[in-house]
Parts: C-alpha cells; structure tokens; sequence
C-alpha cells in the first residue's frame, strides 16, 4: 500500500526542495528523450521511404495512428496503475521498453517491423505523463507547483528542438555518406544510426529513474481512507465536473490539432518559399530551442505569481492567452510574403504553443482531487493526442487535395487554426466561468 498523507501540504525548502527538483529534472529528461524519440520519424521520412519502399499512406500511418492508437489503449490502464503502484518504477519500465522500440525502428527491415517498433514506442510513452504529473503533485504544494510543471512541459519544445537538429544532421550525412559501419549492427544507413543514436540515453536514464524515492500520495476527499479511487469514482467525477474539465480539454485540444498540423510546415517551405527541409529543420531547431524553455520558463513564474497575489485562476489565464495567440499567427504565418516574415511569425507561434503547453497541466492538476490525478491526466494526454494526431495532419492534407492543391498548402496551413479554435475563443467567457465554479467546490 502507498503512503498518503492527510495533512495539507507545507511550502518546500532546503534538502525537501532540493530533492523535488531533482525529481522533475528526471522526469524532464525522459520526456524529453520521448519527445526525440516520437518526432524524429517525420524528419526521416525520405529516406526511410527509399530504403523499405514505403507509400505515403504507410508513412502516414506511422506516424498517426500505429503511435495514437495503442498510445489510448493504455493510457488509462497505466493511469489507473499510477494511482496505485510504485511510479518510479512505471516509468524506468517505460523508458526501457520505448528506448529499446526506438533502437528496433532503426533496424526495422519493413513496414511491419517498423509498425510494430512504433506501436511499442507508444505503449512505452504512455506510461510516462500520468505517472510524472502525479509526482510533481505530490511533491510540490499548489503555491509551488507551476515553475515545476512548466519546467517539465519545457520538454515538448526541447524535445522537437533537439530532434529538428538531429534530423537536419541525419539529411546533411545522406549527400556525403552511403552506409556506417558499426561493431555488432553491421553496416547501416544513416537514419537507421539515427535511430539507434536517440534510443542510447534512455537506458542509463531508466536506472536513475527506478533509483528515485517515491513520493508520498496526498490524500483526497473522493477517498476518506486515503486510498486511490476507481475508474469509475475517477470518471463520475470528471462527468459531475465536465464543464470546467471539457472547456480546458478543448482549449488544449485546439492547440495540438494546430501543433500536429505543422508537421506539413517543412513540406510548405519547399513547395512556397524554396527551402530545403534541412535548412528548415536546421533553423526550426535553434529558434525551438531557444523559445520553447525561455517560454515556459516565465510561464510558470508569473503563473506562481499570479497565484500567490490571489488569482486562482492563474494557470488558465495563462491557457487562454497562449491560445488567442497560437491561433492568430498560426492563420498569419503561413500567409506571409517571404520566408523569413513566415518564419519569424511562426516563431512567436511556438511561444504560444509553449506557454499553453506548460499552463494547462497546472490548471489541470488544481481542479482534479489526488486520488484520481493519475487517471485524469492519462485522459487527458489521450484526449489531446488523438485530436491533433488524428485531426491536424490529415486536415492539410484532405485540403491540399481537395481545395488548395499542392502548391496551395499555406492555405491549407492557415485554414486549420480557423475552423479548430475559432468556436473554442468564443467559448472563452463560459470556459473560465466553470472552472472558477470548480475550484471553488475543491477549496
């Protein structure tokens, strides 16, 4: 049985703090290599689609729905089980098990292999973000939970950074090298030593996380005992509080569709502008490099801060601005005349993606008892990864075809931010209301 402790928690300082941000640096660190470990197939799709002989249509389906699909399957399995067994050792379990999947997408001989290295990857990932939100609730009261949390989602922005970099190296190494030689892999191309090179971290990173002391669960008032609740108390009590839990979900639901829609943005530089996708990886990574973490950075201080000046409802102000702003230079940016305005309008684009990123696991977790934190983050990554996995993609594309064409699709670009976040700004005013009415009930 887990320890829980009925006493509120106590502002952290000295070895307790100390402590707790070492906890969320591991736990950035493995989303981070998560992050790498998703995103760095989209970069190498040439390649790959050379090598195995793939189709479009297979390469679509890996990175959407061989990833999206069994990511759901057990994603409220594992949040249940994050509710109640050892979370350290849940997620070392699943950084060995998606580290080893990456290392056998690089030696994948066909579709299927690859399928299935990418069908575990998504197995491995799911167990991470329940189990990590749900530490960092435990080990940091709400006062104190912001800066921690945005560090942590400071990973989406590095992780896609870090691979956009990668990436661009593994195309620059295709015009000057043919095969690498390794001890014990044999000779290899160069994506395939890509992807081995990206999966090499996670294992020494998975020892560190099952060394790493448990924190102990706060009590909650769905469980007098202490106890972790039900699926079912877990869902109930999301459904007794939809309002408040679906307007937040649509907001980052908004964002993901746009994010994941983005995918096409290398493909739009070439067809619009000219770029090679390595020039445009090569710049894509540094700008996301540098604005990702100094975003959530400040996000999560003034959110603190916020907070700590009486506004409860710091974190969704915080959603809500991230969003109007994500939303108007995503229509913008795709529409400007030169490269360089479009990629400097996108860039302020990732600073509203990051600071909504790093904002709504916050509110999420100050509307949501302890007792069912594991499950209703789990739903929430999956509710938010099936909407932009399996809306923002494949809207691009059905647009190109049918409306816009090929050399049309900064139009298509644009269009998406339109009809996904427009019903959901005007909903804003409503949205905000339920979720004072929540926090309310809870304090």
């Amino acid at each position: 049985m887990q320890q829980t402790s009925a006493a509120p928690q106590e502002r952290l300082s000295g070895p307790a703090l100390v402590y707790g941000w070492y906890t969320v640096v591991l736990l950035t660190l493995a989303y981070i290599l998560s992050f790498v470990d998703r995103y760095i197939l989209g970069l190498l799709i040439g390649p790959i689609k050379a090598d195995l002989g793939l189709s479009d249509t297979q390469i679509g389906l890996l990175l959407g729905p061989a990833f999206a699909v069994f990511y759901v399957l057990m994603g409220l399995p594992l949040g249940w089980l994050a509710d109640r067994g050892r979370r350290t050792w849940i997620v070392g379990a699943g950084i060995i098990l998606w580290s080893a999947a990456t290392a056998w997408c690089g030696l994948a001989k066909n579709f299927v292999q690859l399928g299935l290295a990418r069908i575990s990857v998504g197995i491995g990932e799911a167990t991470l973000s329940p189990c990590a939100l749900s530490m960092i609730a435990d080990r940091f009261p709400e006062e104190q939970r912001g800066k921690p949390v945005a560090f942590y989602s400071a990973a989406l922005s590095v992780g896609a950074g870090v691979a956009s970099l990668v990436g661009a190296s593994v195309l620059a190494w295709t015009g000057t090298h043919d095969t690498f030689n390794l001890p014990v892999f044999g000779e290899l191309a160069p994506w395939q030593v890509t992807f081995l090179i990206v999966a090499a971290p996670g294992f020494p990173l998975a020892i560190m996380m099952l060394t790493l002391k448990e924190p102990m669960r706060q009590s909650s008032a769905l469980t007098a005992d202490g106890e972790a609740a039900s699926m079912g108390q877990a869902l109930g009590e999301v459904g007794r509080n939809w309002k408040a839990y679906v307007g937040l979900v649509s907001m980052v639901c908004a964002m993901t569709v746009v994010a994941y829609s983005q995918g096409w943005l290398a493909a739009m530089f070439d067809r619009t502008f000219g770029w090679e996708t390595s020039k445009y990886a090569l710049y894509n990574g540094i700008g996301l490099l540098i604005v990702g973490p100094l975003t959530v950075s400040f996000t999560g201080w003034y959110s603190d801060r916020m907070y700590t000046a009486g506004k409860t409802d710091a974190s969704l102000r915080m959603v809500m601005a991230g969003l109007v702003l994500l939303l108007l230079t995503g229509v913008a940016g795709p529409l400007m005349p030169t490269a360089w305005t479009a990629f400097g309008v996108l860039v302020t684009n990732n600073i509203g993606i990051s600071m909504l990123s790093a904002a709504a696991p916050v509110a999420l977790l100050n509307i949501t008892p302890g007792a069912i934190r594991g499950q209703v983050v789990a739903l929430y990554y999956i509710t938010i990864s099936v909407a932009g996995l399996m809306l923002g993609p494949t809207m691009v594309g059905v647009l190109n075809d049918v409306a816009f064409g090929e050399a049309g699709i900064r139009y298509s670009l644009a269009v998406v931010p339109v009809v996904i976040g427009l019903p959901v700004v005007l909903m804003l005013m409503p949205i905000r209301k339920a979720y004072l009415q929540r926090l309310e009930t809870l304090q």
